[in-house]
Parts: structure tokens; sequence; C-alpha cells
């Protein structure tokens, strides 16, 4: 069981695999968002990603309590924060499942909620120099004086 969902740490998703795994679950499905070389036709050299960590391991946490209690799967998540590379693993989500159905099913929700709801943000570096946060939007869960002081802080994931 994952109790700390964000790491500075490389991901190792071999053990975020293992550590849903059982005999009584026949389908694991999984994603690895990996940082890309480009954005908007822009060259990307590196991301930060940086987060207000106790608001974001409550709502990962919410999010996989949700997702397991909405189908019968066991599920590990874990996302980066610090600066990272081209090429590295930014977020890993592992989802088993008695059928992949399920498996896909609550994989796909966990990504999509963690991206919706959890106060992580992405800011991108550039080949000339230059920086952007991404999507600078507060997320839902934040009460509206959080709002004022998460959006003039930067941008979140995309």
């Amino acid at each position: 069981m994952i109790h700390s969902f964000l790491t500075e740490q490389r991901l190792d998703v071999t053990s975020l695999l293992s550590s849903v795994g059982a005999s009584d679950r026949g389908g694991i499905a999984s994603f690895v968002g990996l940082v890309r070389d480009h954005h908007a036709g822009r060259q990307v050299k590196r991301l930060e990603y940086s987060a207000y960590a106790p608001m974001a391991e409550a709502e990962c946490a919410a999010i996989v309590a949700e997702a397991e209690t909405r189908w019968p799967v066991r599920v590990a998540l874990s996302h980066r924060i610090g600066t990272l590379e081209v090429g590295e693993a930014a977020v890993a989500i592992a989802v088993a499942a008695p059928h992949r159905g399920e498996a896909f099913e609550a994989c796909r929700f966990v990504i999509e909620e963690l991206k919706r709801r959890v106060p992580i943000w992405k800011r991108e570096w550039y080949a000339d120099g230059s920086s952007d946060w991404v999507n600078p939007v507060a997320p839902h869960a934040a009460t509206a004086t959080e709002q004022v002081e998460v959006g003039s802080a930067g941008g979140r994931h995309g």
C-alpha cells in the first residue's frame, strides 16, 4: 500500500504494479505519463512540478478510495514533484481488478480525477530559456480564498 502519493524520487513503475497484484485479480491496467519534448509548438527542455502537499496527498487518497469503492479494484498512484527531464515519468498509476474492463475504467477515472482535482502545478522550461506555467487554474477543491492564493502561485499540470 502506498502511503505517500508525491515523491521527488524517480518513479518505480515495476514496484507500483507489484503493489496492486494478487491472485484474485486477473487484470492490471497502468498509465505512465512521461515528460515530452514539446508543447504548443515549443521545444520543452524540462518540467518543474510543485504541489500543495497536504491537500494533494488528501485528494490523491480520496480519488484512490473513490475508485476502490466504485470498482472491485486496488489502486496505486505516484506523482513526481521537483524538476524532471524529458523522458522521465511524471505520474504512474496501476490498477488491478478481477477483469480488464474494471481495471481500464478505474485507471482512466484515477488519471482524469488527478488532473482535475489535485493541486499539482506544472512549469515548462523551453529551449530558449523562457518558461510558462501550464493551465494556470486552481483545482476545484480549493475554496475561493485558496483559489486566489493558489492562482497567483502559478499554473496547474496538464
